[in-house]
């Protein structure tokens, strides 16, 4: 079920708040409980029914597990030997993460031998189970943490709902337990609490103004560019890649708007996890602030246990890059993806040589080179292969070609003998002057206004904020008719 969508609007997340509080409103607190978990369970069985079970089958086994290791770590139960404990926590890791392998890259593997061997093995052909990366990092943190003796003992439905609560189920963010499981089990958050309901429609309807409004119209001219037209030419190609790099940022910021919204109606505050990246003045500052609890956790459970900054200066740069190349390959099975993750380890590395060199960027340089450096990297992220990249790349230097506005003609004569024509200046992607408009508009605002996280904490309940939301809710609705996932459901 898409946020996006009149069904989610108009009918599931009212309907869905309305039975929890009408429950916890008569004492029924396990029984609100339970109905948000049936409704979450819902939520993510409308995509694709068949895949029910597994999510089931996953967060039976890894409460089982994690239950075992936090029993053991407190005392309660069987007492597990140190390296016994180790030896589950390891299998329950591995269980995770075949289960991500086997649906997200098994069709890839078979590809690559495919390629590299001239095999001919069949391919799988297998449809990606929805949410299964993020709800599959997130148990594996519990589990780690369970073995540490970090987590608290919950209920089977609490860790119901912190794995599957529908707000942040399929594109994150990437919950933590210490952070949701508390908040499931306050008492006081089972009732009705006006301010949270009246914040969550404000930021709802900010996060489906970006979404439906500004990403979406984006995706238009990006898709064109890339997917589309056979050359792309100088502005065009920088047209096109400026509405991927915006597209992005409207869609995933659109969609944790949504996401923090929908969960502030129940009262749990879900976790920051867009922070205004494009104002990043380097590439460390640009991970602190892009999918911040992707980033947090990848941090945690990946570049720490292989070593973090403890075993030299060398294997620092190399924790760095060996975590961003897989963060690469989490987002997608592609060398596309691959690829991008290298760029953003090498950048990373590069960053913390710079940093340990005592060398410095005047501010307004250093955004710039953040900026470019991030934009040109999703053009990897985008493309489907290698050729649809080196497209948009060619087009970027001018090497197919620069057309000029065609009122340009007679005011600069001479040009065509520098190879460059006069002529409309997108037409590959259907684009005209609102496309020059739109990108320098968003691109200010991207730049310099305030974003939801300050726009919610500066949240006062009058008429103005009333009738601002209002507007942005009843433009957003409009602009539903327009049926569209949101970029990170593919991850």
């Amino acid at each position: 079920m898409l946020f996006n969508s009149y069904v989610y609007i108009l009918a599931f997340l009212p309907l869905t708040a309305l039975v929890f509080f009408t429950l916890t409103r008569f004492r029924f607190l396990l029984a609100g409980k339970a109905w948000l978990v049936g409704a979450s369970l819902f939520f993510y069985a409308w995509w694709n029914p068949l895949y029910l079970p597994l999510i089931v089958a996953s967060m039976l086994g890894n409460y089982t597990i994690g239950t075992m290791l936090a029993q053991s770590r407190m005392g309660k139960g069987r007492r597990l030997s140190p390296s016994l404990a180790g030896k589950i926590l390891a299998l329950g890791i591995l269980l995770n993460l075949a289960l991500l392998g086997y649906y997200k890259y098994a069709d890839f593997f078979l590809k690559n031998v495919n390629s590299l061997a001239g095999a001919d093995l069949p391919l799988l052909h297998l449809v990606l189970p929805l949410a299964i990366s993020f709800f599959t990092f997130q148990q594996i943190a519990y589990l780690v943490d369970s073995y540490r003796g970090e987590t608290e003992e919950y209920d089977f439905i609490n860790y119901c709902l912190f794995v599957a609560f529908f707000p942040q189920l399929i594109a994150g963010p990437i919950v933590h337990h210490k952070e949701v499981m508390p908040q499931f089990a306050r008492p006081r958050n089972a009732l009705v609490n006006w301010r949270n309901i009246a914040t969550g429609i404000s930021v709802f309807s900010i996060g489906l103004f970006k979404k439906v409004i500004i990403a979406d119209t984006f995706a238009i001219w990006a898709s064109a560019g890339f997917d589309q037209a056979p050359v792309l030419p100088f502005f065009e190609a920088w047209a096109t890649s400026l509405s991927y790099t915006f597209q992005l940022y409207f869609d995933f910021s659109g969609y944790t708007d949504m996401a923090i919204g929908s969960a502030l109606l129940f009262n749990i505050r879900l976790p920051i996890n867009f922070n205004s990246p494009y104002k990043a003045v380097n590439i460390q500052d640009f991970w602190r602030r892009w999918h911040m609890t992707l980033s947090r956790w990848l941090r945690d459970y990946l570049y720490l246990p292989l070593g973090g900054n403890r075993k030299g200066e060398g294997r620092t740069y190399l924790n760095l890059f060996l975590t961003f190349l897989l963060g690469g390959l989490w987002h997608g099975a592609g060398w596309t993806f691959v690829l991008w993750g290298a760029m953003h380890g090498a950048g990373t590395a590069i960053h913390k040589f710079w940093q340990h060199l005592g060398l410095r960027l005047p501010r307004a340089a250093a955004w710039a080179v953040t900026f470019l450096f991030v934009h040109c990297s999703w053009v990897f992220f985008r493309a489907t292969n290698f050729e649809d990249a080196l497209k948009v790349f060619r087009g970027m230097a001018g090497l197919s070609g620069i057309v000029l506005p065609k009122s340009l003609a007679s005011m600069v004569p001479g040009l065509q003998e520098f190879g460059i024509s006069f002529g409309r200046v997108y037409p590959g992607i259907d684009g005209n002057s609102t496309l020059t408009i739109a990108i320098i508009v968003f691109g200010a605002i991207v730049l310099f206004a305030r974003n939801s996280n300050e726009l919610a904490e500066r949240f006062r309940p009058n008429w103005s904020w009333a009738l601002y939301v209002a507007a942005l809710g009843l433009v957003g609705l409009s602009g539903v008719t327009r049926v569209s996932e949101f970029l990170y459901f593919q991850f």
